[in-house]
């Protein structure tokens, strides 16, 4: 009977020893598995962004960098108050990143310098004093989210182009990392 051994294997006095991988090899192999694994990391579950404009101060301002967990809503929806990133409606190949202001089935005005859902008082307490025009009422369609920057006076929003389809949503903000003297994690209202 033939013994079968592996090719990196050696069979010396009856024993199998394993060969040695080159060096070269070795590095080579682990820098694909780097590569697979932040590929991986960051197309599935974690992308780094960062903020064009002040669209969302006082809470991101620009220059800032976030990083956007892709898994936060796999198995839940999306919550009122979260920061999120989304595929910009009317142009699909921009990114943007604004607050949830509703959900589908809610009703969302401004009147008198303040936010309502469904006719109920929201207080934003991570915002300043803001002057805004009235606006509204809207009812969000199944399916969608009306977002805005909470820099409200100079935000590109829901209020001007429309609802954000739930598909087009690439993540929730949950960590700025830079400048490292405004680290902190993200979290809703």
């Amino acid at each position: 009977m033939e013994e079968i051994k592996r090719p990196s294997e050696e069979v010396s006095n009856g024993q199998i020893s394993k060969r040695n991988k080159s060096p070269v090899r070795e590095v080579a192999e682990s820098l694909i598995i780097a590569i697979v694994l932040a590929f991986l990391i960051r197309y599935f579950l974690f992308q780094p962004f960062y903020i064009p404009s002040g669209s969302m101060e006082p809470t991101l301002k620009p220059l800032d960098r976030i990083i956007v967990s892709k898994m936060n809503y796999w198995f839940t929806e999306p919550d009122r108050g979260d920061i999120v990133v989304f595929r910009y409606p009317l142009d699909p190949s921009r990114d943007f990143v604004k607050r949830l202001i509703a959900v589908g089935g809610e009703t969302v005005e401004i009147r008198n310098n303040q936010l309502l859902i469904n006719g109920e008082l929201v207080p934003e307490s991570y915002l300043p004093a803001l002057r805004m025009r009235d606006f509204g009422p809207v009812l969000v369609k199944e399916g969608h989210l009306f977002v805005m920057g909470d820099n409200r006076n100079h935000s590109d929003d829901s209020r001007y182009w429309g609802l954000v389809p739930l598909d087009n949503v690439v993540g929730k903000a949950v960590l700025l990392y830079w400048p490292l003297d405004r680290f902190r994690l993200l979290e809703g209202t």
